[in-house]
């Protein structure tokens, strides 16, 4: 029931993730908050699988904290990356 929390905890700071990266109209708005959460829940399980307890900080620092550090740069390649697209689509065609 622990990796409720872990996975709240990364969607809310990956909402927030979304709001402080800029040129969010090239994005949708789960976009952050989805990957943070997907790595949260990664995370988690796989430290629970290496032996890591509940009672540890590095599994809610790596769960909390390191899954929406991982969405942002995601989320900020992946902007880049939509920007460049889309400028040589508008050049190859002559917009």
């Amino acid at each position: 029931m622990y990796i409720l929390l872990a996975l709240i905890g990364a969607c809310a700071l990956g909402i927030a993730a979304h709001f402080l990266i800029g040129d969010r109209e090239l994005r949708g708005v789960a976009l952050t908050p989805s990957i943070a959460t997907a790595v949260s829940a990664i995370t988690y399980t796989a430290l629970q699988w290496a032996g890591v307890g509940e009672d540890s900080i590095w599994l809610w620092l790596a769960s909390v904290l390191g899954a929406p550090i991982v969405a942002a740069l995601v989320t900020v390649t992946l902007t880049r990356l939509r920007k460049r697209s889309d400028a040589q689509n508008r050049a190859a065609l002559g917009i």
